[in-house]
């Protein structure tokens, strides 16, 4: 079998590859800051709102102390259990304990990863946000700015700075991650790879795509890298 023929073979199994990264990194970026204002009472949104409104509901939800211990739970139960139980567990799960159709297995494989980095992210941005002395909020408030001004003129980019190496090892971990995705017989780039050598009796489609992961899990290690001195001016 040529190298051609391989290539083109392995062509679908490229594009589901990237396209897993691609909708999870979108995903689960946003979703792990709604996840991080859950967890952090003295950040969340709703925790702010109840002390700006007179609605008696929308207190309560401020107060509501569980609100932060659910999330937290939730983040620990998805950071302790392998992300291979939970593609299983999404993609059988409805059918088995509520009697629905198996969901696609593409959208079943999304919604776990996307759910699973957003809780791993999620922690991230907890930490960069609490590593943020309070003396600079406290310094913008003498100044005279409000607290939407302290966090994006002041806060916002030292926190991006402080979580570029963290949230790139978990980009980077992403890349080779999305090979779990063939648990559930979805064709990405490994899955790919064995239906070839176990057609073909071949190994080295496996160095090809080794190469892939080498090559792209570089790229985005420069991309990351460039960022990370960019923000350099915000070290302080």
């Amino acid at each position: 079998m040529s190298f051609l023929d391989v290539t083109l073979q392995l062509a679908d199994g490229f594009m589901t590859t990237l396209l897993i990264f691609g909708i999870t990194l979108l995903c689960s970026i946003p979703l792990g800051l709604i996840i991080t204002f859950g967890s952090m009472s003295k950040f969340a949104p709703f925790k702010a709102l109840g002390r700006n409104t007179s609605s008696k509901i929308v207190k309560a939800i401020a107060d509501f102390k569980p609100i932060r211990w659910i999330t937290r739970t939730f983040v620990w139960i998805i950071r302790g259990t392998p992300l291979m139980l939970q593609i299983i567990i999404v993609f059988y799960g409805p059918g088995l304990l509520f009697d629905m159709g198996l969901l696609p297995r593409m959208m079943a494989v999304l919604i776990a990863f996307v759910i699973n980095y957003a809780c791993y992210f999620s922690e991230i941005y907890r930490g960069g946000i609490e590593s943020i002395p309070q003396g600079q909020y406290e310094a913008g408030q003498v100044l005279g700015m409000t607290k939407t001004q302290i966090f994006f003129k002041i806060v916002l980019f030292q926190v991006i700075k402080r979580i570029v190496a963290p949230m790139g090892n978990e980009i980077i971990t992403l890349v080779k991650d999305t090979s779990l995705a063939r648990v559930i017989a979805v064709t990405e780039l490994v899955k790919a790879a064995e239906t070839i050598i176990s057609l073909k009796a071949i190994i080295w489609p496996l160095f090809y795509i080794a190469a892939f992961y080498l090559l792209f899990s570089g790229l985005l290690t420069i991309l990351l890298g460039k960022l990370e001195k960019k923000l350099n001016y915000y070290s302080g």
